[in-house]
Order: structure tokens, then sequence, then C-alpha cells
């Protein structure tokens, strides 16, 4: 299994993941010139995509998908709660229904329902015994999916906002409410507290994903975990920080 960030924040979030037999690109929020290159530096062509996958409907995740599919004529494989949103950007040829989990050339794909203002699902990818967790954009993590989640390989997850950056920004009343919400984003605090409480023998890498650009640093982020994790001997050289801007590096499991 190899996994590389493509680009991750509120302009935009893209990432790929290579399993044995099956190439999956996870949100398309980066025009297709920029996908064609950052799949270049890891030797891949867009037409080598088999399976699109999308969280939800925001832009900063959908905005290069009608132009992608144009592209490549591949479908994307989302939840039925999700396709009417999706009718905007392709129409039902393009699209491959599926329920709360999926399998396809020995890759086993399980929908996590998140906590956001729109639908929106994230995931838990297996494949010959190392697993992936990609969440983002969700309020809250429901604990009843705790156990699913608990000790995978490589964990992707939102670290949003530091409150208090957050609650002595700029951004009026109504949108910081918004933020911390059950229907906004995870903070730095709550990832963390996520993370203690899943991450187990078999976490190799923690990628910590979103990060804010007003109401976060990605050296707050990373403090804020990296502060809870020694607790429990996660080495911290295994935490990645992505980034809006840059390609992330290519982690091999």
């Amino acid at each position: 299994m190899m996994f590389k960030v493509l680009a991750s924040g509120s302009k935009g979030n893209c990432s790929f993941l290579k399993c044995p037999g099956l190439n999956l690109l996870i949100d398309v929020g980066i025009n297709y010139k920029t996908l064609e290159v950052k799949l270049g530096d890891i030797n891949v062509s867009p037409s080598d995509i088999d399976v699109i996958l999308i969280t939800h409907s925001h832009s900063d995740h959908i905005k290069g998908l009608s132009t992608l599919i144009k592209k490549i004529n591949k479908k994307i494989y989302i939840h039925e709660t999700l396709v009417d949103d999706m009718l905007s950007f392709t129409d039902n040829n393009h699209i491959e229904i599926i329920g709360d989990s999926f399998e396809m050339e020995g890759v086993t794909i399980k929908l996590i329902p998140l906590s956001h203002d729109v639908v929106g699902f994230g995931f838990l990818i297996e494949s010959d015994n190392k697993s992936i967790v990609y969440m983002t954009d969700t309020g809250y993590i429901n604990k009843k999916y705790y156990d699913m989640l608990t000790n995978k390989t490589i964990y992707l997850i939102e670290a949003n906002h530091d409150v208090e950056m957050l609650m002595n920004g700029p951004y009026p009343y109504y949108l910081k409410q918004r933020v911390v919400g059950d229907y906004g984003h995870l903070s730095n605090e709550a990832c963390a507290k996520f993370l203690k409480r899943c991450i187990g023998k078999n976490t190799e890498y923690i990628l910590l994903a979103h990060i804010s650009e007003n109401n976060n640093t990605k050296e707050l982020a990373y403090k804020s975990i990296e502060k809870e994790l020694v607790k429990i001997d996660f080495p911290k050289e295994k935490i990645i920080v992505t980034d809006q801007y840059e390609s992330g590096e290519a982690i091999e499991v």
C-alpha cells in the first residue's frame, strides 16, 4: 500500500492510494493539470486511476471532478445519499452507488458517516493486512465506530483548528459556532483525543489534515497532537502535517 496526499486544506483536497491491483483517488479538489503534475511525481497518470471516492460535495473536495471524469471516463463510487449532490458534476453513467461497505480487487472499503453541514463520509480502506483511516470535515467522530477504527496502519485525520485561535480570530460569531459545532470540523484537541484512543501497535503513520490557514498553524497542530501521543510512546517522527500547496511524501507500508 502506497499513500500520498496531493493537497489538503480549505482550498482543495485530494489524495492517492495505491493498493495491489487497484489505484484509488480520494476527492478531486484540485484542477486536472495540478493533479497530473502531482501524480507524475510518483510516475502515475490520471488515466491509471481505477476508483474515484468522494467524501462530500463541498467545492474544495470536488471542484476538479467534472474535468477529471471527462478526461479519463471513470466512475465515482458514492453512497446513495450523495447522488443528488453529485449530479451537478457528472451524470448517472459515471456514478456507481455503493453501500456501507464494498470490495474490489481484494480491497475492502468501508464508509464511515461523518457529521458535517452536508452529507459526508470517511473511509476505512483495507488491503493485504494494511489499512488506512481517512476522515476530514466532521464536527465529531461517533464513538460507535471507534472499535472499527482502532489499531490501523495509517490515519489521515483532520486537525482543522485551534479553538482559542479560532475564538480570538476574525471570523464572525456564527461562523465560529459552525466550525466548533457538531456539524463543523475537528479541533486539534479532538483530533488528539481520537488518536490517543484508537491508534495501536500496528499504527505506522499519522497524517494531520485540513489545517485551517486562519485558525491554526502546522506547528500548532503538530505540537498539540505530539504532546498527547508521546504519552503513549508513539514516535513523533511518524506524525506528518499535510499541506495545502505541497504534496506530501509517498508513504509505503
